[in-house]
């Protein structure tokens, strides 16, 4: 099985286990201390400490109109595992007991945002997400040439602020912040570093590939190659993707072209729209 190519079976077992940490990371680290994770999840817990509602089923709740928004713009693999990961982040949110293991502010901040950013990490390496800003970051993207982590966070702080205005307490903000910073830091080690990546495929199969790629809004440059062992000419195909299409991106090229050969770099900025033209 090319490694790019992942079974259901096994993306089902990681995405459950990121749920679970997800999950873990809320009841035992965050929440008993009234801390503030990043995205729709955020949201959810500062309702859920104004008002005393479920945290969990408020995290299910904020995220179906995103889900559904997401259906018809982003990838339906992507979405199809993002709500997997939701609903079980939701029923082991009612499964595990609020609890707090690390009786320290900062110890519950820190441990709760690595956690956090191991469990968001797998289901992103894996084709899917947590739900919330990470789907209405990639959707905005897709619109509009706009920075992905810029994006994710405004958002944030704009969830920080609500808190501030709220509580009036300075250092759950500040703690809290130090959990979303942590938990973005430990996505990055486990999923990409950087928010964009020009992807450079070579493969002998240009049309069926692009047949398939062009459905994407981004754009392809086609350049063509010869093998300097063989003299064997190819094409290459250069496309330029966010983190959160990438996993995308490897399964189709995967499942047409197994033997074509891909080099991902990290892309530092872009100078120009990188969508297809819509000439």
């Amino acid at each position: 099985m090319n490694k790019w190519t992942f079974k259901p079976a096994v993306t089902a077992v990681v995405m459950t286990i990121g749920a679970l940490l997800i999950a873990g990371a809320f009841n035992l680290f965050l929440i008993p201390h009234q801390l503030l994770s990043g995205g729709l999840s955020g949201v959810a817990m500062m309702i859920g400490y104004i008002t005393g509602g479920n945290i969990g089923w408020l995290y299910l709740v904020l995220n179906l109109p995103v889900l559904i928004w997401g259906w018809f713009i982003v990838g339906r693999r992507f979405i199809i595992w993002s709500m997997y990961t939701v609903l079980a982040s939701t029923l082991f949110l009612q499964l595990i007991p609020v609890t707090a293991i690390a009786k320290d502010v900062v110890l519950g901040s820190v441990f709760g945002g690595i956690i956090l950013g191991i469990g968001t990490g797998m289901t992103l390496r894996y084709g899917g997400s947590s739900g919330g800003f990470d789907i209405i970051a990639s959707i905005i993207t897709r619109k509009r040439d706009l920075p992905v982590g810029s994006i994710i966070f405004t958002l944030n702080g704009l969830v920080i602020a609500a808190l501030v205005l709220f509580t009036r307490d300075w250092n759950l903000a500040l703690y809290s912040l130090l959990s979303i910073y942590t938990c973005g830091k430990v996505v990055d080690i486990i999923h990409v570093r950087h928010i964009k990546v020009t992807a450079f495929i070579i493969t002998t199969k240009t049309d069926e590939m692009l047949a398939k790629l062009l459905s994407h809004p981004r754009g392809i440059t086609i350049i063509k190659t010869r093998g300097a062992y063989t003299s064997t000419e190819k094409d290459m195909l250069m496309t330029v993707r966010t983190r959160y299409e990438l996993a995308e991106l490897r399964k189709t090229i995967a499942s047409i072209d197994a033997r074509a050969f891909v080099n991902i770099v990290e892309t530092v900025g872009v100078i120009g729209d990188f969508h297809r033209s819509k000439e």
